[in-house]
C-alpha cells in the first residue's frame, strides 16, 4: 500500500499525505509547499510517509 501512496506523492504531494493520515496540519503544510515548490512538497510527502511507516513498525 505505501508504493500506492509514494506515487501518488509523485503525482500529487497532498494526495499522499491525504491517503496516509488525513486531513491535518501535516495535509496543510504539504498543500503550502506544493504551491511555493512542486519538489518540496514531493519530499515533505515522501517523509510523512516514511514516518508513518515508521510509527506502525514500532
Amino acid at each position: 500500500m505505501n508504493i500506492l501512496r509514494i506515487i501518488a506523492s509523485i503525482l500529487l504531494p497532498p494526495l499522499g499525505v491525504f491517503l496516509t493520515v488525513g486531513i491535518g496540519p501535516a495535509f496543510w503544510i504539504n498543500i503550502l509547499l506544493t504551491l511555493l515548490g512542486y519538489i518540496p512538497g514531493i519530499i515533505h510527502a515522501i517523509w510523512v510517509i516514511s514516518k508513518q511507516q515508521e510509527a506502525y513498525r514500532a
